[in-house]
This record gives structure tokens, sequence and C-alpha cells, in this order.
């Protein structure tokens, strides 16, 4: 099969599809993979890296796009509509309940549209693809919060870890999953006050075998959500809904209420974010205030860290590629999981999720 891997056009994105290591795994199972001119250096990958493994350069992303499968990591972009090609398979995070442009011209085109992030593993009801951005972002949470505390930021210049007289940073993370707890990690690790709320007992009672005293762990409602986010230094959503637009748990009226020079970083901001005044910004542009408060809702976090997040991401998709590679549509009959992955086929949105989010676009 032919394979192509365009570079990412998003803001400051410089992960790629494929690492040099994946392309030598395909092309020894006798596969083309064509790859964009330039699309690995931003992670640390040069054009000769790719030759060396098997790939073919190609100097235009229409080059990329005109093969039968194409890999990426972010969603296409409004100029890259007219590549998408009728029974194309696109394999890559789309994020489709937040861009309802995107979706329809993922129907028009009658591409096969695969996202990452509902690829799921349906006894285990896990999301290989998404977990290992989800461990990276859930970690650069606490980093980029830390920075954007400091007072020549905008922040309101707190030390997360405090320091001996003084008391720490307070850390609240609103949902327990993957990126909650990797940020807690992160947290704890730097000698914050963390608090973690999760709607899910199970989960909390995991997550003290993790960390006992060191977190306190809340059962999350709306009266606890408002009691502790007055208070918190650094502000992390992470909630989950799978293929859904992420649920607003912080209205203005209560980022109104917080601490000025404050900081949310809202990682659901690519399923539309968690707080109501957050909107998605870039890796150029990052942050900015309102009510005081200072808001980072890049939709891209891992592209900050492409030679760590490349890899990790490859290392998850790479099975899933080499399948859709060695048998085509195929491959959706014998990989639930992969199945599972579908949101778009055949002029026809179907994911469940997607559909119950446009509703007007499932027929």
């Amino acid at each position: 099969m032919e394979i192509g891997v365009p570079k990412e056009t998003k803001d400051q994105e410089f992960r790629v599809g494929l690492s040099p290591s994946s392309v030598r795994v395909l092309y020894e199972n006798g596969h083309a993979v064509f790859v964009e001119s330039g699309a690995g250096v931003g992670a640390g990958f040069t054009d000769e890296d790719f030759i060396l493994a098997g790939a073919k350069i190609v100097s235009q992303a229409k080059d990329a796009w005109n093969r039968e499968l194409v890999v990426k990591v972010k969603e296409p972009l409004k100029h890259e509509y007219e590549f998408i090609q009728k029974e194309q398979l696109l394999f890559t995070y789309l994020h489709l309940a937040a861009d309802r442009t995107l979706t329809e011209n993922l129907i028009d085109s009658g591409v096969c549209a695969i996202a990452y992030e509902t690829v799921e593993i349906p006894d285990k009801k896990t999301l290989p693809l998404l977990t290992p951005m989800s461990i990276i972002a859930g970690r650069l949470a606490v980093q980029f919060g830390a920075r954007f505390l400091e007072r020549q930021q905008g922040g309101r210049g707190v030390l997360l870890g405090g320091v001996p007289g003084v008391r720490p940073g307070k850390v609240v993370i609103l949902g327990g999953g993957v990126v909650g707890t990797e940020a807690a990690r992160m947290a704890v690790g730097v000698g914050a006050h963390v608090q973690i709320l999760d709607v899910n007992v199970e989960r909390l009672a995991y997550l003290e075998t993790l960390f006992g005293s060191r977190v306190e762990l809340l059962y999350s409602n709306s009266l606890q959500i408002e009691a502790v986010v007055r208070e918190a230094d650094l502000l992390i959503g992470a909630v989950l809904v799978l293929g859904r637009r992420a649920p607003i748990l912080v209205a203005r009226s209560l980022v109104k209420q917080m601490l000025p020079g404050s900081v949310i970083v809202d990682v659901a901001v690519d399923q539309g974010g968690c707080v109501e005044t957050l909107r998605p910004t870039s890796h150029t542009n990052p942050t900015y205030i309102d009510e005081g408060v200072v808001h980072y809702g890049v939709p891209n976090m891992p592209g900050a860290v492409p030679w760590t997040a490349t890899q990790a991401l490859n290392n998850s998709t790479l099975p899933y590629v080499l399948k859709l590679a060695n048998q085509g549509l195929k491959a959706l009959e014998s990989d639930p999981a992969l199945a599972r992955g579908v949101n778009v086929q055949n002029h026809r949105l179907v994911h469940p999720a997607v559909q119950e989010v446009f509703p007007d676009l499932a027929h």
C-alpha cells in the first residue's frame, strides 16, 4: 500500500505521523511510504533519516496526501480539505465534536476517517492511542501552569512547591483519568498541594493507592467544585467524555471568584473545554487573561515536546497502521478496537458519540 505522511501545519505542531523506525517496519512489510520534505525536522528527524529507513521524500503536500492511507498527528486544517479523497484512509487525531466544519467536509469527501482518540479496546474500555498523549499533556499541564504562574508571564507569582515558611501553591485537577493522574504526579513531585475531583468513586479509591495522603481526593459535584476552585493557584481541566464535547464544569461566575493571576490549563480544550471562559489558543500565543485569570488553551500541547511525543505516539499507533496497510478496510472487520475508531465512512457520520453531538449529520 502507498502511505502518505504530510507535514503538520497546525501552529507550532512539530510532531510527525510516522517516525523513521515506523517507516522501516512498513518498508520491510512491502509498503511504500511517501514523506513530505521537512515533515520530521521539528521532531529531530531529517529527510535523510527517512530515506535511510526506506521512505521516498516528496516536495509538496499534495504528493504526500495523494495516497491510499494518510497518517497524520492532528486533524486536517481548512487549506488541506482539498487534498482529502474519496475511499482514502485517514488515520489521525480528529476531535470532531469540537469541529462541525471539519466533520461536514469529511462526510462530503467520502474518506474513511479513523480517529486515534476513539480507537477503543472494547473489553478493557481503554483508549490505547489517546493514552500516550494524555500522559504527556497531563505532565505538561503542570509544567506550563508553573511557568504562567510566574509574575512576568501574567501570573500571581506563586512557586508551586513553596519554600520553608511559605505555603506551597494549590493545584486543583478536575478529572482523575490519565491526564489528571499524570498532572497529579508532576504537581506532587514539585511539592504542591494537590486536589483531584472525580465522579467515579472507584477511580478515587485507585488514586488513593497511588498517592496515599499526598493528594486530597474529593467527590466531584457543583458545590465541591465551587469550594476548591476559588482557592486554586492552578486549575487543570482533565475531563474526557469519549467522542463528545467536554461538559462545562466551571462557569464564568466561578472564574470571577478565582484569585487574580491564578492560572487555568484546560487539557480538554480540543473537545470544547470544561471551563466556560476558556477558548483555544496556540503555541505562538498560548495565553490570555479573562476575569483576571490567566487562561491556557493550546489544543496540541504535546507538540511542544515533539521528539518525545512522536516516538510515544508511534509506539502505540504503528501496530494499527501496519494492520491498515496490510489489510486495508478489512482491518476494520478483524480488529474491533480499530473499528471503533471510525468516525466517518462512505459519506456518513458513523461514530455514535459524534452522532449525538451532530444529530442532523447522522443520516
